[in-house]
């Protein structure tokens, strides 16, 4: 492994990390580059669990040393920022952000593109199997995920629990749609290896917006009480899902010695 792609995926996750903060405390260096006007606190919470859950995600590939689960990774960039650079080309007019925001978008597009081509020819060291309760949560994920995204991208309203415009809904739709394409990927492939990555960010994206979803239950609006209710089932059981098999487990944790992985090779 090159270790300058390796400071580089690192470098990456500190970006990430470093804007996830950013977005939560709603520090000015974050908010000056976010391309929409009128978006409310969720709105950049929301952001700030994908930059946290994508930080997570990217880790773990590199840590471990499984630089093949950066495939699914990959797949998710090309989800999210191909029509996303498009959208942004289209609304862009004379407004400087977007046009910075659909250059980022078209970055996005190109190193998604080039590190899908170079991981899906790493193999995988691990040989443990997906855990089945695993897999048909992430089947349930991906319907989920891609119902959700439809029809944000349409622009349904009151599918999350908090105000959007038009032209955030359109974004935090293909959003959802990435890792939709993030945990199909898992579902196509199902070993362990395509798991964790999938589990260590949603703990990530389940860390950040689990508290501000149960503060705003007292004061939610009628029409978006059953959107708030299903995310925080959802975010809830995701959150106990990775926490189990990632901490708890004895097949699976993440400090599992040596010795035992040898075994299960074997």
């Amino acid at each position: 492994m090159n270790r300058y792609f390796r400071l580089m995926m690192v470098f990456i996750c500190a970006f990430q990390a470093v804007f996830a903060v950013g977005y939560i405390l709603q520090m000015q260096f974050a908010l000056d580059v976010w391309p929409l006007a009128y978006t409310n606190r969720m709105s950049f919470l929301f952001i700030a669990s994908i930059f946290a859950a994508a930080a997570a995600s990217t880790l773990w590939a590199v840590a471990s040393g499984e630089y093949g689960a950066l495939t699914g990774i990959a797949l998710d960039y090309l989800t999210i920022f191909v029509p996303m650079a498009i959208f942004a080309f289209q609304i862009m007019g004379n407004n400087d952000k977007l046009t910075l925001f659909a250059v980022a978008c078209t970055l996005g597009v190109i190193f998604g593109g080039g590190l899908l081509l170079w991981s899906r020819r790493i193999p995988i060291h691990d040989p443990r199997p997906m855990p089945r309760l695993v897999y048909w949560s992430f089947v349930y994920f991906v319907v989920n995920l891609v119902i959700a995204g439809g029809l944000l991208v349409t622009k349904t309203p009151n599918i999350l629990p908090w105000t959007i415009t038009k032209d955030g809904s359109v974004i935090y739709g293909w959003i959802f749609f990435g890792a939709a394409a993030y945990f199909a990927y898992s579902v196509l492939r199902p070993s362990w290896h395509n798991a964790v990555g999938q589990l260590a960010g949603f703990l990530a994206y389940d860390l950040v917006l689990i508290l501000p979803f149960l503060q705003m239950l007292p004061t939610i609006s009628p029409e978006r009480r059953l959107s708030l209710l299903i995310y925080i089932a959802a975010v809830t059981y995701s959150g106990l899902l990775a926490i189990y098999y990632l901490f708890i487990h004895p097949e699976t944790r993440l400090w599992r010695s040596s010795a035992s992985l040898r075994k299960v090779a074997a």
